[in-house]
């Protein structure tokens, strides 16, 4: 019997664009699992460790999941990280099955990557609204429209979208990806975040068209109000993702990915910060720094529409019920289409290769192809 509640989020509607284009996901929801006693999950983490042995599988978690999702998958040798991490780590590992906690365009892009391996999820039905407002055929056309364009879209895409692209990129290398592109005369069409794409736009000076989406948590960061919350703790520091509106990313002290919010936390002078970003964060920000204190920045005032505070409520739909389930069964295996994943895993390994030679202090643009360029 399924005992899960159902939870309707309503936000705001991004306004359609000069294009007519626009996100359409105006409506979400999400089977939230029911909260376990402290029994229930001592007992759920002990069959999923003795699963994960069983099944030759490793859990990957993302940092906006269940504190018991993360945890677990530390303890049994996984990892919690952003998408793409995630997705390399399950590549890299020697377990045949992935356990993929998260939202089912982080669960493809690990089949993406691992084609010949068994990958999992919770639930599919957990989704992102960036991922939902950017369906393939609108998106197709859109590209249309603009054939001198080099297409990059961000990681939180459907695989056809991916597949569709030049290039992919996390918020982590974005702003060095597009950089390197308008370095080398290309002119670039952004999907789907807007915002994240408006604050890449404004540091690199790229020539950049968007496609008109937005994340339902970070689009519902205020800044009027997290103006008011920082006269209430004029000491703290404010780290934003860059999903977040401009007025927001206008108020911070450090704006950066998930793996960037944390470093900050970790190097900045400063024992307090405000943080925008879904609050799964939280969990790993408070464990890293048990010394500092950290506040959710807000969503809420007279302007709210979103009822879902600052977090995901598909990530919420992850549990451990449903990730022992699924390892003792089989279910919920993630699908792409064979003849898919070549060409969505080009973008994706254009950008795992400029990555890596701007670690090792290669010349990755060098590696920039010029397709697209005007």
């Amino acid at each position: 019997m399924n005992t899960t509640a159902i939870k309707d989020v309503e936000y705001e509607q991004p306004l359609a664009g000069a294009d007519g284009a626009t996100c359409s996901t105006k409506h979400a929801w999400a089977r939230v699992p029911p909260e376990l006693s402290p029994a229930e999950r001592a007992a759920l983490k002990d069959k999923i460790r003795r699963l994960l042995k069983e099944k030759n599988a490793v859990m990957v978690s993302h940092y906006y999941v269940h504190p018991d999702l993360q945890d677990l998958a530390e303890e049994t040798g996984g990892i919690v990280s952003d998408s793409l991490e995630m997705a390399r780590f399950g590549r890299d590992h020697a377990a045949q099955t992935l356990v993929v906690s998260g939202v089912r365009f982080m669960g493809e892009t690990a089949k993406i990557l691992s084609p010949e391996k068994t990958v999992l999820m919770p639930d599919l039905d957990a989704t992102c609204s960036l991922d939902l407002g950017c369906p393939i055929d609108e998106f197709s056309a859109f590209c249309d429209q603009h054939p001198d364009r080099t297409v990059v879209v961000y990681a939180n895409t459907s695989a056809a979208v991916k597949a569709r692209a030049d290039w992919l990129v996390t918020s982590s290398c974005a702003l060095d990806i597009v950089r390197a592109l308008k370095d080398a005369g290309q002119r670039i069409l952004w999907a789907p975040d807007r915002h994240l794409g408006a604050y890449i736009e404004r540091e690199t000076g790229a020539d950049m068209v968007f496609w008109n989406g937005a994340c339902i948590v970070h689009d519902e960061f205020k800044a009027l109000e997290l103006e008011l919350l920082k006269k209430e703790h004029p000491q703290a520091k404010v780290l934003v993702h860059p999903e977040s509106p401009p007025e927001v990313v206008a108020l911070a002290d450090a704006v950066g990915s998930t793996s960037a919010i944390l470093q900050a936390a970790r190097e900045m002078d400063a024992r307090e910060f405000i943080v925008a970003t879904d609050n799964g964060m939280m969990h790993k920000l408070r464990r890293l720094n048990p010394g500092k204190t950290f506040h959710e920045a807000p969503t809420a005032g007279n302007s709210a529409t979103c009822k879902s505070c600052a977090h995901c409520p598909w990530m919420a739909m992850n549990g451990l019920a449903d990730v022992a389930r699924v390892l003792e069964t089989g279910a919920n295996a993630i699908h792409v289409d064979p003849a898919l994943i070549p060409r969505a895993r080009q973008p994706i390994d254009r950008m795992l290769a400029f990555t890596a030679a701007l670690k090792s202090g290669q010349p990755a643009g060098a590696l920039v192809p010029h397709f697209g360029a005007a």
